[in-house]
C-alpha cells in the first residue's frame, strides 16, 4: 500500500462541476444538484484501500452529523477498475447498502473528476463553502491504520463547525494520507505538486 499525500488544490478554488452515475440507484448526480444549503464534502474514496476502510465507520457518522449542519456529502470513486476490480461499481453498491451511506457513492469511470479536483489518494476530502468556493482539504484526523490514534474526525469536523459558524479556517491545513488513486495508463496527473 503506496503512501501518497494529497495535492492541497489552492483554496477558494471553485468546485469542478460534475455529473456521475450512483451505481446504489443508477441516477445521475452533480455538484449542482447534492449541494447543501451551507456548504459541500467530496471525498475521493474506494472500496478496498485500507485507509478508507479505518476511517468508514467515522465518515459515515460524521457525515450524517454535519448533513443537519447543512453540509451535503458526495463520495466519488475513480479507480482503475480493469486492474482493481474490487473497486467495480457493483461492489460500490454493496458497500454504500451494507455500511448505510447517508450519501451518495459516485464512480467516475474517466477519471476526469479525479484529475479535475487533483485528487491524489484515497481518502481525499474537499470542503466547499455555500458558493461552493474551496476552504478545507486535507486529512479528516491523524489516525492511520496501525497507528493506535482514535479515529475522531477531528480536523474534518472542526473545518466544517468554522464554515458553519462562520469563523476563520485554520490556515495550516495538513494534506490527508492514503492509498494513491488507482489511475488509468496515460491518465497519471502530469504538473500537480504535493
Amino acid at each position: 500500500m503506496a503512501r501518497t499525500k494529497s495535492y492541497m488544490l489552492p483554496l477558494n478554488t471553485k468546485a469542478p462541476t460534475f455529473s456521475l452515475p450512483n451505481p446504489v440507484d443508477d441516477s445521475l448526480v452533480s455538484i449542482d444538484k447534492i449541494k447543501g444549503g451551507k456548504g459541500t464534502m467530496v471525498i475521493f474514496m474506494c472500496n478496498h484501500c485500507p485507509y478508507v476502510l479505518h476511517l468508514l465507520d467515522k465518515i459515515v457518522e460524521a457525515t450524517n452529523e454535519i448533513k443537519t449542519w447543512g453540509i451535503n456529502t458526495v463520495a466519488i470513486s475513480s479507480n482503475d477498475i480493469v486492474n482493481y476490480p474490487d473497486d467495480r461499481p457493483e461492489l460500490m453498491k454493496r458497500l454504500a447498502s451494507e455500511n448505510t451511506f447517508g450519501f451518495p457513492y459516485l464512480y467516475d469511470e474517466t477519471q476526469e473528476v479525479a484529475l479535475a479536483y487533483e485528487a491524489a489518494c484515497t481518502p481525499d476530502f474537499y470542503l466547499f463553502d455555500a458558493n461552493l468556493k474551496l476552504v478545507y482539504r486535507g486529512k479528516f484526523d491523524d489516525s492511520r491504520p496501525q497507528n493506535d490514534i482514535p479515529v475522531t474526525g477531528h480536523d474534518l469536523l472542526q473545518a466544517c463547525e468554522n464554515l458553519v459558524n462562520k469563523k476563520p479556517q485554520n490556515t495550516e491545513q495538513m494534506p490527508s494520507l492514503g492509498c494513491g488513486i488507482k489511475w488509468k495508463l496515460g491518465n497519471e496527473p502530469k504538473g500537480f505538486s504535493n
